[in-house]
């Protein structure tokens, strides 16, 4: 079960849902909300702490760390070249130039871009 919360929280600080030096719910309210142990949810938002997603500060709560953070900075780095690997063996096998790719992708970025 911590390892979904921990997963929910990622994606929603990597799709920017949540932003920086928000705050997450409390450990208590998180367990009363999901009806699970305070220990679960605290095992997750250290882990994340650990990762570089959050930092716990004693008393004030746990915070969404900085797009800035080098962690998160490699999560995205790393979904971005899952996601082109997953693009480039479409293209293989719809038999796509490199050329043709490149031109696609110039294309896409500027649409993407003017949005």
């Amino acid at each position: 079960m911590y390892e979904q919360i921990k997963q929910q929280i990622k994606a929603a600080i990597l799709s920017g849902e949540l932003q920086a030096e928000e705050t997450l719910p409390s450990l208590r309210t998180l367990a009363k909300d999901l009806k699970i142990s305070v220990l679960t949810v605290t095992k997750a938002y250290t882990e994340l702490e650990q990762e570089g997603f959050v930092k716990n500060v004693q008393g004030r709560g746990c915070f969404v760390m900085g797009s800035g953070s080098e962690l998160i900075k490699e999560q995205l780095i790393c979904k971005v070249e899952n996601n082109l690997t997953e693009a480039i063996k479409a293209a293989r096998m719809a038999n796509l130039s490199t050329e043709e790719l490149h031109r696609l992708l110039d294309i896409l970025t500027e649409v993407k871009t003017d949005d």
